[in-house]
This record gives structure tokens, sequence and C-alpha cells, in this order.
């Protein structure tokens, strides 16, 4: 399909609920993952995972039971495939480090909180596969870099973090050339990823957040949409595309 100037141009943000329907749980919502666990999310500290052994293997061990590593794309990670191979897509976002976009036939993808997919080296920045990693778990709970023997660590954004920087750049640049910029399944609570629904509006998007509970951005958005995200996504492309 051709894309003419007057089509809109559409920057995509995902957040964890997306992939609820894939059979990840979420980690803020009501039955989320640190509402019912809050200690796991303090495996997620990084002043503590770089003190404390005990809290890297309880961390290594979270990452090898996670949902995240099996998941299959779910509907909506599909539909917004169709926006990019329609040339209507800026930009996709995501909050996620599950790798479900890219699963599911997206190939731009902004990972604003990392991935799961790939491990570095906390000093030299070695990386490796992650899977190579947790194949090991059992001879070494605590893994190290087979270049220097420093620590592990997968390629997540943790709580005391920065955030990659071109990574940010690349959002930035997506939200502020938005003609629609649409929020996903993001509780649009975590900054400075949150911030990027009010820049898009403050450089003249229209913003439609699709989330099953309120967002603090809902009194700027053009329309809530609180529909289950799996039929939402779908129908919303749908309607997008025939714009």
């Amino acid at each position: 399909m051709a894309h003419h100037e007057d089509d809109p141009t559409i920057t995509v943000l995902t957040g964890a609920g997306i992939s609820t329907g894939a059979g990840i749980p979420d980690f803020r919502g009501p039955d989320g993952v640190w509402t019912r666990h809050p200690e796991q999310a303090e495996l997620l500290e990084i002043g503590r995972y770089v003190a404390d052994p005990q809290v890297r293997e309880a961390g290594w061990r979270m990452w090898r039971d996670s949902p995240a590593r099996t998941a299959q794309p779910s509907r909506a990670h599909a539909a917004l495939v169709e926006l990019e191979r329609a040339g209507r897509l800026r930009g996709l976002l995501t909050q996620n480090f599950d790798g479900l976009h890219q699963r599911a036939g997206s190939s731009d993808v902004v990972e604003l909180h990392g991935s799961l997919a790939t491990t570095s080296c906390f000093t030299c920045r070695w990386r490796t596969g992650t899977e190579a990693v947790l194949a090991r778990l059992d001879d070494e709970p605590d893994p190290r870099c087979p270049q220097c023997g420093s620590m592990l660590k997968p390629d997540i954004v943790y709580f005391g973090e920065r955030l990659d920087d071109l990574a940010l750049e690349r959002a930035i640049a997506a939200t502020q050339d938005a003609e629609v910029f649409v929020a996903i399944g993001s509780t649009l609570s975590v900054q400075p990823v949150a911030s990027l629904a009010g820049l898009a509006v403050e450089h003249g998007a229209e913003l439609v957040v699709v989330n099953d509970a309120p967002t603090m951005y809902d009194h700027l958005a053009t329309r809530c949409i609180r529909e289950p995200i799996q039929d939402a996504v779908p129908a919303l492309v749908t309607e997008l595309l025939a714009r």
C-alpha cells in the first residue's frame, strides 16, 4: 500500500498490558507480579543486585522461570505489524523486554527498558545470549564474565539504571513526529517513558490510550479504550489503516 503525505503518522508505545494476553503477567496491575510478590521488585534494584550475590542468584532464577522466554506473540502484537507493513508506523516504542514485537514480525522496535534476549558483563561489556547463561545456572548460580570475571546482568534496565540514551532519543523523535500517538497496555506511571504521552500532545498529536485501568494521561487523550487489548488493538489498527 502506498504511503501518502496525508496519511496519519502513527507512533505506538506499548507496556506490559499488551503481553498479558500472551501469558506474561504484568508487574503493577491488580494481579501483577510485584503486587503479589513485592520482594521480586527488589531483585531488580541495581544497587542491591551489585552488592548482594543472593539477590543476583534469585534474580537469575526468576529470569529462568520467566514466561517471557517461551511466550508467543498475541493478536495485538500481530496487528501492530500491519501498521508497519502499510508504511504508517513512525515508531514502535516498548517498555517490555520480552521480544514479542520482534517475534511477531516488527522489524524496528525501540526497547526503552532493554531486552531479556542478551546479557552483558557489568564491567567490560562482553555480551552473550541470555539463554546460554540460563543453561548453566545449575553450575554457575551467580554467573561471571569469561573475559574479566565480573558479574553478568541481563540487558534489562533495572531500577536505578539510566535508560539507553540512543533509545530515548529515538523515542522522543518518533513521538514529536507523530500525528497519532497510541499508548497500549501501559500504566503510564514510569518516567521518563510515561512523559512521552504528554510530549506527543504538546506536539499536536491525537493521543489514544488503550488500557484496562485509568492512567494519569487520560485527561489529555482524544479517547480512552477500555476493551480487552487483544480485541481493541486489532480493531484500532483496522480503523487507523482505513483513514
